[in-house]
């Protein structure tokens, strides 16, 4: 029993150390997050090259096919599920993977046989442990961790409780609502809630502001794809910050959309969001990307008003503008605010049509030289301003 109670605690203390330590400048650790890992959520996309070559065909014709996080059900449930973070994040990771998973087993051992449960709630009831705030962060990761999603959820409103009646210095508080937040959304995910997912996303990027720097991982350090991947078999330990909390949101609201757009139903406007989020490590969603290429060629056309919003990936556009050259295809595009209305509220008269694709080709210029702008803070604004329509999409 003590061997649980020193392992858990040595567990929370270092993932979150401000629960036990005075708020001072020179502590400046952030709490990190207990999550599934999406990492793969760009692989397998099956791409019909026949249908229409692509201006920018940068990918090998001999790469190797990976396995969606969507396309099989999870099997990572129980005691072999991998953990990854980066040690630069928690130098001493080792021992604290092996304390929660010593106390992990020790929790499954007090729960084994009937006397040993009984004698482990009387003390708990006696400590009055359901009142200790790192155990209960201990009991949701480890609820996470066997792939108990449901439970899970009730397990954070429980915490929710508990931070509400102990209340830290209000940055701190801020951290500890993102924190559940984000492990909320996953859970969500999880469960194949994906407007649940969102909503608790997007309350996420409400709180969290964008790095002015770019905050993507260089490609040497995004682990390799692998050949068979199965969601929920890793999770990844990330530190509750803005760098690497907006991209996590990012990937899961991409999971959520990309879903909903390579349906056999036609749904631009979700086609669309995933184009936007695609812009996040670039060029790692490019499968996916062309996919919806291959897409928006079958069907001879695509709606998306908010494309020159937020959308300043120049391979990206050049794809877009390639689409309506006679090579392209001359795919219907209609990108622009309002272009839709004026087609159909107008007789398309020559000069009208004309207008329309000088608007574009100008459109299109400018939006060249937005492509330096911070992808971050473009994305963010995508969320904040497009939270509606984005939570309406997944209705």
């Amino acid at each position: 029993m003590l061997v649980f109670f020193k392992n858990a605690f040595y567990y929370v203390s270092n993932i979150q150390p401000s629960l036990f330590q005075a708020s001072s400048p020179s502590n400046n650790q952030p709490p990190l997050i207990l999550l599934d890992d999406l990492s793969n959520i760009y692989g397998d996309v099956e791409i019909d090259r026949s249908k229409h070559i692509h201006k920018r065909r940068k990918l090998a014709d001999g790469r190797e096919k990976t396995q969606s996080s969507d396309d099989e059900e999870c099997s990572g449930k129980g005691r072999n599920r991998h953990i990854v973070m980066n040690k630069s994040d928690l130098p001493n990771s080792i021992d604290v993977l092996e304390s929660f998973k010593t106390a992990r087993e020790s929790w499954e051992l007090l729960h084994s046989l009937e006397a040993l449960e009984k004698e482990f709630i009387r003390i708990c009831m006696s400590w009055k442990t359901e009142m200790w705030l790192w155990l209960r962060i201990f009991i949701t990761d480890m609820i996470i961790y066997q792939g108990q999603y449901r439970k899970a959820i009730n397990s954070l409103h429980q915490l929710a409780v508990l931070q509400g009646a102990q209340q830290h210095a209000l940055s701190q508080a801020t951290l500890d609502q993102q924190r559940a937040l984000i492990q909320m959304a996953a859970c969500h995910f999880a469960l194949g809630e994906y407007r649940m997912t969102c909503d608790k996303v997007l309350d996420v990027m409400c709180t969290v502001v964008p790095c002015l720097q770019e905050t993507g991982k260089s490609q040497e350090e995004i682990p390799k794809a692998k050949s068979k991947f199965r969601r929920g078999t890793d999770l990844k330990l990330l530190p509750c910050t803005s760098k690497a909390v907006m991209p996590y949101c990012l990937q899961l609201m991409l999971a959520c959309f990309k879903l909903r757009a390579f349906t056999d139903n036609r749904d631009d406007l979700a086609l669309g969001h995933v184009i936007v989020l695609l812009q996040l490590d670039w060029p790692r969603g490019e499968n996916l990307f062309l996919k919806a290429i291959d897409k928006i060629c079958h069907l001879g056309s695509f709606q998306y008003e908010n494309f020159f919003n937020y959308v300043t990936n120049i391979d990206m556009l050049e794809e877009f503008a390639y689409l309506r050259t006679t090579e392209g295809g001359k795919i219907h595009l209609e990108l622009l605010p309002n272009q839709g209305l004026l087609i159909k509220h107008h007789t398309v008269t020559r000069g009208i049509t004309k207008g329309v694709k000088e608007d574009f080709r100008l459109a299109m210029e400018r939006q060249v030289s937005r492509c330096a702008e911070n992808l971050m803070v473009v994305l963010h604004r995508f969320c904040i301003n497009e939270k509606i329509i984005l939570l309406q999409t997944l209705t």
